[in-house]
């Protein structure tokens, strides 16, 4: 199949139903989950056609996980193997390539892809509208990663009806797997229990581990838990200095989950108390209310997305900043606002408000 550059991707729009799609969105974690109600907007528009996606190899379980995806195309972060990667993807014959990412190494793939057409955004940077057929404008700067991304289904025709659905495989395999690794370390999973995520990508991304130590305390003496805390092998490290801070029970899960199996182990959760994190996102498009510490990024672009959420964050005129580094005097005072109290409280009222099926 193929179709004329000059033509309208309107009037292309139901040919499209029986088409190959590339969609190029390799990280990060969270702007991979902002990603989904793309596929499930393109598939809803679009059942007949088949959806590949080009993602770094090490997200590709948790893509695996998206209801729509076809093939899961994953690639090295290097920029040979991208090259490399474009040869074999051309032989694929995609009739539509969606970058999501907007770098110049995507906007390269998918014109190496062949695809005849090919969209991303207008302020894409390093110069990747020069490999767009079509260029979607944003316009602001203020919204929701989500929500920009559907300007890109919108402006192939996809009519948009409703909340932006993330649709995830929740198998049995995983949750026989999340069952079985909660029965070892004593708790159910199919109990109310609170999930915390103590660590973050960016230094100025993290909460102190002394006042999630304080909120674990608190929550412990009030009967609210267990609390399972979260994170991959790389975060032992900051579970370990929480246990040395904490006088009090939880349960150690940082290492032990699979990213595939992550959805699974967080539709169970009651509520999760994180910092702006890539799990906090697979969290909130699960449903799971999330109370979310907010240092130097904005709840605005990329907060927990949908109702019921609570983000924390210290008014300092200079966030947001979306620094790693911070150069204000006092240093983290964003964070160092928000105390456990706050926390704490917030936890409380959402784990009054929230019923979660057994």
């Amino acid at each position: 199949m193929q179709f004329a550059d000059v033509l309208p991707i309107e009037s292309r729009s139901s040919a499209l139903n029986h088409s190959r799609i590339l969609l190029i969105k390799p990280s990060s974690l969270g702007d991979i989950v902002h990603a989904f109600p793309v596929v499930s907007a393109l598939k809803a528009q679009w059942p007949g056609a088949h959806l590949t996606w080009v993602v770094k190899r090490q997200w590709a379980e948790l893509v695996e996980r998206a209801e729509g995806v076809d093939r899961v195309w994953p690639v090295e972060g290097t920029v040979g193997s991208w090259f490399t990667q474009a040869r074999a993807l051309r032989a694929e014959r995609f009739d539509l390539a969606v970058d999501l990412q907007g770098l110049f190494r995507s906007g390269v793939l998918a014109r190496l892809s062949g695809a005849p057409i090919r969209i991303g955004f207008a302020n894409g940077r390093e110069g990747s509208p020069w490999f767009y057929t079509r260029r979607v404008e944003v316009p602001t700067a203020e919204m929701h990663a989500v929500d920009r991304y559907l300007l890109v289904a919108a402006a192939l025709g996809v009519r948009l009806q409703g909340s932006p659905q993330f649709r995830f495989k929740i198998l049995d395999t995983d949750m026989a797997m999340m069952r079985e690794l909660f029965r070892s370390n004593g708790v159910s999973l199919d109990q109310p229990w609170i999930a915390m995520n103590v660590s973050a990508r960016w230094p100025t991304k993290r909460w102190f581990p002394g006042s999630f130590a304080a909120v674990l305390d608190r929550l412990h003496q009030e009967g609210l838990g267990p609390v399972v805390v979260i994170g991959s092998a790389g975060d032992r490290h900051d579970a370990e200095q929480l246990r040395t801070l904490t006088t009090s029970p939880f349960v150690d899960l940082t290492g032990a989950v699979p990213l595939g199996s992550l959805p699974a182990l967080l539709s169970k959760a009651s509520v999760m108390i994180t910092n702006d994190s890539g799990p906090m996102h697979i969290a909130a498009a699960l449903g799971v209310p999330v109370a979310a510490i907010f240092g130097p990024t904005s709840a605005i672009r990329t907060g927990p997305y949908g109702t019921g959420h609570r983000v924390l964050t210290g008014s300092v005129s200079c966030r947001p900043c979306f620094s790693r580094v911070c150069r204000h005097a006092p240093e983290m005072e964003c964070l160092h606002l928000v105390t456990p109290d706050n926390v704490v409280e917030v936890a409380q009222r959402l784990v009054a408000e929230s019923v979660r099926p057994a």
